[in-house]
């Protein structure tokens, strides 16, 4: 594969990743980095997040309701996601790296990661109720 080529609008998409706990969609990305490069597409974004994706560098997180969500925090770590107001939160617990073992004794191949979502209701929707 050839070696990619420098973008600074995908670098400052990535610094944007890095520097948000937000989980933000293509198009919050879109706006924030829009600020500096006025010209850039919506469609440039979503090129650049799906190959920070596929490169490791940012985490794709899909939602039930539609509009993936982005994150620049790439180390092992689980979500919550609020089905009231769609938050999605990190979620800070201890290892459950076993389950991938778990997993594996029932099922005929090789489970190399897992993706895990919780779902409920945020502390500012509980607080608003």
């Amino acid at each position: 594969m050839a070696a990619l080529k420098y973008s600074r609008q995908r670098e400052s998409i990535k610094q944007y990743l890095a520097t948000t706990y937000d989980h933000p969609t293509a198009d919050m990305v879109y706006l924030h980095v829009k600020e500096e490069f006025p010209s850039i597409s919506l469609g440039t974004v979503y090129r650049n997040l799906n190959l920070l994706a596929d490169m490791g560098e940012a985490i794709k997180i899909a939602t039930p309701n539609g509009g993936d969500r982005f994150d620049g925090r790439t180390n092992p770590h689980n979500h919550f996601l609020c089905t009231k107001c769609g938050k999605v939160i990190d979620l800070d617990m201890e290892d459950i790296s076993h389950i991938n073992e778990t997993a594996a004794k029932n099922f005929d191949g090789i489970i190399e990661s897992h993706s895990i979502i919780f779902y409920g209701t945020c502390a500012d929707c509980i607080e608003k109720s």
